[in-house]
C-alpha cells in the first residue's frame, strides 16, 4: 500500500473517531481509490490524489480537482464531499451500479439529464480545451522521447481543420467532466451520478457528449440519440461527432504519456489501449462522411 494511502487512512480513522477497514477499488489508472468502512456499517469513499498526475498533464492541478469536485457535488450529480484531507477527499459512497458501455447506451436519457444538471451548475475555476490538451501531449511526448503511434502526426492538418470548423460558431462553455468513461457513471436510486473530476473544466458541451460517445463506442445513430436527448435537437450531432474524433485522438496520447511517465499499473496494457483509440480515430477520419461533418458544422 502506498505511503500516501496509509497516511490518508490514518486521517480517516481520526476523522471518524474509530477504526476503519478499507477495500481498494480497481478501475482508475491514476489516483488511489478505496472504500472505507467502520464496524458500525458506515461507508465512505477515499480518494487519494497522486501529484504526478497533475504534474504530467494527465489531470488538472490537485487543488483545482478538489474544488471542482465540491462544485459538482453541489449540483447533486457528483458525490458529496464529506471531508477534505491534505491531498485526499472523503466522499459519499454511492451505493449503486457502475455502468458499462451497453448500459450507457440503455441509459442515454438519464445520462443526458445528469450532464445537463452538471452543466447548469456553478462554473469551475478552470477552462479545458481538447485542442490545447492535444498540443500539450504531443509536446510532452517529444520532450520525453515517448514514441507517438505510427502515422499519428499525419493527422495534424485534420486536427486543425476540426478546430477551425468548431470555431465558426462556438458554443458557450459550461462546467464539464471531460472524461466520461462508462465507469464514471453510477446508477443509484433511479438516477445517474457522475464521479471522478480529474479532467474537469469549463468546455464546449459537445465535447462532453463526444467524449462520452467515444468511450462507450457509440455509432452515429447512438450519437444522434444522445444529442437529441441533451439538446432536444439532433442538429448538433455533427459537432458531437467531430469531438468524438478529437477525444479518441487526444486520449491516445493520454495512455502513451501515462505509460511512459507514471506507469504504476503494470498489469494494464497502455499500448493496446492507445492503439485501439488511435485506430478508431483514423477510421472516422478516413470515412467519406468526415468532410460532410466539417461542412455541416461550418454551416
Amino acid at each position: 500500500m502506498p505511503d500516501a494511502v496509509a497516511d490518508a487512512l490514518e486521517m480517516v480513522a481520526a476523522w471518524a473517531g474509530r477504526p476503519v477497514s478499507h477495500t481498494t477499488i480497481k478501475g482508475g489508472l491514476s489516483h488511489h481509490i478505496a472504500r472505507v468502512e467502520t464496524e458500525d456499517g458506515d461507508r465512505w469513499l477515499l480518494r487519494v490524489l497522486d501529484p504526478r498526475i497533475a504534474a504530467t498533464g494527465l489531470g488538472i492541478p490537485l487543488e483545482q480537482e478538489i474544488a471542482n469536485t465540491v462544485l459538482a457535488a453541489s449540483t447533486g450529480v457528483g458525490a458529496q464531499v464529506l471531508h477534505k484531507l491534505p491531498g485526499a477527499l472523503i466522499l459519499e459512497y454511492i451505493d449503486g451500479v457502475t455502468l458499462d458501455a451497453p448500459a450507457v447506451r440503455d441509459e442515454i436519457g438519464k445520462i443526458a439529464k445528469a450532464c445537463r444538471a452538471l452543466h447548469a451548475g456553478p462554473r469551475f475555476g478552470n477552462d479545458f480545451s481538447i485542442f490545447r490538451k492535444h498540443a500539450d501531449f504531443v509536446a510532452l511526448c517529444k520532450a520525453n522521447s515517448l514514441k507517438l503511434p505510427d502515422g499519428y502526426e499525419d493527422w495534424t492538418p485534420a486536427v486543425a481543420e476540426i478546430e477551425q470548423a468548431l470555431a465558426v460558431r462556438p458554443m458557450r462553455t459550461v462546467p464539464c467532466h471531460n472524461d466520461l468513461l462508462p465507469e464514471n457513471f453510477i446508477k443509484a436510486g433511479g438516477v445517474v451520478r457522475i464521479v471522478d473530476y480529474q479532467l474537469s473544466g469549463n468546455n464546449d458541451p459537445c465535447f462532453e457528449l463526444g467524449d462520452l460517445a467515444a468511450e462507450a463506442d457509440f455509432d452515429p445513430d447512438d450519437v444522434e440519440r444522445l444529442t437529441l436527448a441533451y439538446f432536444d435537437d439532433a442538429a448538433p450531432a455533427a459537432r458531437v461527432r467531430l469531438n468524438l474524433i478529437m477525444s479518441n485522438l487526444t486520449w491516445t496520447l493520454w495512455f502513451v504519456v501515462h505509460h511512459g511517465l507514471t506507469p504504476q499499473h503494470r498489469d494494464f496494457d497502455y499500448n493496446a489501449e492507445a492503439a485501439d483509440k488511435f485506430a478508431q480515430a483514423v477510421r472516422d477520419l478516413k470515412d467519406p462522411g468526415f468532410g460532410r461533418l466539417i461542412d455541416a458544422v461550418r454551416r
